[in-house]
């Protein structure tokens, strides 16, 4: 048994220099639009947030978010306002610091998950400039479709570290909607009707 102790903690010793050795000695995505290749991309789920913050009691700003997103990207660096993008996210996957919240909010009063299990945005409109976009496109919440305006910014690109190092790009995507547009409505004004909406996406090319 010592021996088998002794053998194990030599060989993770001795695995830390290399791994130091591989580890790549700046990031792999830069802001560099040069870096997009045209194609289909899907999204990273590990890497993707959908965020939204409320006002709470006049308070304090409460953020939480919507974790498993799936979805894709489809664009071509010549002809930008042709990119086409959609996520979607599972309501039950909802995640805040408070266990209780969490399996309120999936209830009725709010998300109404066993009833719409899933939220939705898909773009009708894309207008680019430089490394910032506006996107325009439909959310759906609680089975309600109503018209946004994303602000987007380009973060990076370029060759993923795992597997077979595919471009990975990645956006940061802001906007502010009513929540009482979807019908959900309760508990306005101690928790604000406006919620700030922030998807940062991560997108790996197929």
């Amino acid at each position: 048994m010592r021996r088998a102790v002794l053998a194990l903690a030599l060989t993770l010793t001795a695995a830390v220099p290399l791994a130091a050795q591989q580890m790549p000695s700046e990031a792999p995505g830069k802001p560099d639009a040069a870096r997009v290749t045209a194609g289909t991309y899907t999204v990273d789920p590990a890497h993707t947030q959908v965020l939204f913050t409320v006002n709470h009691l006049g308070f304090s700003q409460y953020t939480g978010q919507f974790t498993d997103p799936s979805g894709t990207l489809t664009l071509d660096p010549a002809n930008p306002e042709a990119a086409k993008v959609m996520v979607t996210f599972p309501i039950d996957k909802v995640s805040t610091t408070a266990k209780a919240l969490d399996e309120h909010l999936m209830k009725a009063d709010f998300f109404d998950a066993e009833k719409y299990p899933e939220g939705k945005f898909v773009s009708t409109h894309v207008d680019a400039s430089g490394r910032t976009a506006t996107i325009t496109g439909d959310l759906t919440l609680r089975g309600v479709t109503k018209p946004v305006v994303l602000k987007a910014e380009f973060i990076g690109a370029g060759p993923g570290m795992m597997g077979e190092h595919k471009t990975n790009i990645g956006f940061r995507a802001t906007t502010q909607i009513k929540r009482s547009d979807f019908g959900i409505d309760y508990g306005i004004p101690l928790v604000s009707d406006r919620v700030d909406l922030v998807i940062n996406a991560a997108f790996e090319k197929q």
